[in-house]
């Protein structure tokens, strides 16, 4: 992937997400951890994996998946460069 394709992606990752946990948009940004989102709860994050994957051909190991964090990290399993 282009270094510039990664902002588009970026954005359609986080548009995602942000639908999934029908959140106002803004809600979710780069810096975001998933503790501080009341909505993203187990049962979302399973959702919002097979979303990426089904939807955007993202796809994340369960093992990585379950040890997610926040936002940079989901990024850098999709493979997106983040300041």
């Amino acid at each position: 992937m282009k270094r510039a394709d990664g902002s588009v992606m970026k954005k359609k990752i986080i548009d995602l997400i942000e639908e999934a946990l029908n959140v106002p948009k803004g809600t979710i940004t780069e810096d975001t951890r998933i503790a501080d989102v009341e909505e993203w709860d187990s049962l979302a994050h399973v959702m919002i994996i097979g979303e990426l994957e089904e939807k955007l051909g993202i796809s994340i190991p369960l093992e990585e998946a379950v040890e997610l964090t926040g936002m940079q990290e989901l990024l850098a399993c999709a493979g997106i460069q983040t300041e």
